[in-house]
């Protein structure tokens, strides 16, 4: 698909810097920018070779020389968005580029829409959706390990994969249409004997990819990880101890933390979004109430709990209660506080926190803070291919259509079971097929498209 428009806009960030770049994609780049470009060698556009630099000036149409610039001169295919491309690189100046850009649009091109250029790349074959939000996750990447998944996405990592079991469904689903259009060649077997075990395995790789989902999308936005107890067991000494920084206010007075605070912890190249929560427990101030309430909704919506207790004071009949509602979550008990006498016992230990990690630490001494974080850390790594660059699934526009194409290879298996007719296989095997399409961006509804482009810059 070749555009008949030309866009430009400016791909580096809006401010002072020693350079800025305006990018210039369509069939008519080259005879645009040579409108208000001149190079010092006196030397046409037209006339430059592919993937070269020009020196020269950009001038107005007047005369007037408005910057001094490089013209990097790429033609298509062999592009981001497989037309021809130039970026022109500027001084780095709100100024000088909305000056260049201007005269650039008034030689023809057009202002760029959020995320076009990426689109074009996409709807002309040169990436696919996946990699298209591997982009996005590239810019927004917080930690090194992030911009490692989403770099191995860009690269094909999942793409690769999808192919694959889109090319065994093919298979399986030629198999099929032959035995129904060609009946007579059948043996007296059952078709389904030459490839049930195969989509059984095909199944099972595809619930494999499906749990890496919860894991890509930890490494891509941070480990929502909610730091929770009674009042005064030690949670905000804990945040500014794991910090190493005074985020949030300590003192004895029970009830100090009103709201969940939040901050971002890098661990490793994981990032944690650690949340602060007010102490757990019936009270009849209003603003605490509220606090007490973001606590337990946090609680819910946590992929990692830490459940401080006071090891000092021991167990009480609060602890129990927050025990109880984080049963169900991940878990890693904190025996905060021992540098002082220690009030646990070992019935306690086996009678409650039997079913996750206890870590013992003095948010006050900085004792055993290590020890959480590689607890911490190994939550997020254990098993987990998005740590080994491998295909994972890392939003949930890709979770869904996995999930749904599994449904489908479910009731495949579940047919072959029950001896159902052929035709009935191939109807849910092509579903299974356009589901996993959906994950590359095979037949996606042109409103989602422009809903994913548009959280793109401008210049990208």
């Amino acid at each position: 698909m070749l555009f008949e428009d030309t866009i430009a806009a400016i791909s580096t960030p809006i401010g002072v810097g020693g350079i800025g770049i305006i990018r210039v994609s369509g069939k008519e780049t080259i005879e645009i920018v040579d409108k208000v470009f001149r190079a010092a060698n006196k030397k046409s556009l037209k006339k430059v070779d592919s993937h070269t630099i020009t020196y020269g000036h950009i001038v107005s149409d007047s005369g007037k020389v408005l910057d001094e610039v490089l013209i990097m001169l790429m033609k298509g295919p062999r592009t981001f968005t497989r037309e021809d491309i130039i970026e022109i690189n500027c001084h780095g100046g709100p100024v000088p580029l909305n000056a260049v850009l201007m005269e650039v649009i008034k030689a023809g091109a057009r202002m760029a829409d959020n995320g076009e250029f990426t689109k074009r790349a996409f709807l002309n074959g040169r990436i696919d959706l996946a990699q298209v939000e591997a982009i996005m996750d590239i810019i927004e990447s917080k930690t090194e390990l992030s911009l490692s998944q989403a770099v191995g996405q860009l690269e094909g990592n999942l793409s690769k994969k999808i192919k694959e079991y889109q090319d065994t469904l093919i298979q399986v689903i030629a198999r099929i249409e032959v035995s129904i259009d060609y009946p007579e060649y059948d043996d007296d077997e059952p078709i389904t004997n030459d490839f049930e075990a195969e989509l059984k395995d095909l199944l099972e790789e595809l619930r494999e990819l499906l749990r890496t989902a919860d894991t890509g999308k930890m490494i891509r936005e941070g480990v929502k990880t909610a730091i929770v107890g009674r009042p005064n067991v030690g949670k905000s000494s804990l945040l500014n101890a794991l910090l190493e920084e005074n985020k949030a206010i300590v003192t004895d007075i029970p009830g100090t933390t009103r709201d969940v605070v939040e901050a971002y912890l890098n661990i490793d190249g994981i990032p944690f979004q650690l949340l602060d929560t007010a102490g757990i427990r019936e009270t009849e101030d209003i603003v605490e109430k509220i606090g007490v309430e973001r606590s337990k909704s946090s609680i819910e919506e946590a992929d990692l709990v830490l459940m401080l207790v006071d090891s000092h004071v021991g167990l009480l009949d609060k602890d129990q209660e927050i025990l109880e509602q984080v049963k169900n979550k991940h878990v890693i008990y904190i025996f905060n506080k021992t540098d002082l006498e220690n009030n646990i016992t070992q019935e306690m230990l086996e009678t409650h926190f039997s079913n996750g990690e206890v870590i013992k630490v003095s948010a006050k001494e900085q004792s055993g803070l290590n020890e959480l974080r590689q607890a911490m850390k190994h939550f997020v790594i254990k098993g987990s291919a998005a740590v080994h660059n491998e295909a994972t699934i890392s939003n949930q526009r890709q979770k869904q259509s996995l999930i749904n194409a599994i449904k489908s290879l479910e009731k495949v298996i579940d047919a072959i079971e029950l001896g159902l007719p052929e035709d009935c296989l191939a109807i849910d095997l092509h579903d299974a097929f356009g589901h996993l399409g959906m994950i590359v961006g095979e037949s996606l509804k042109e409103e989602i498209i422009n809903q994913l482009f548009s959280r793109f810059c401008l210049g990208k």
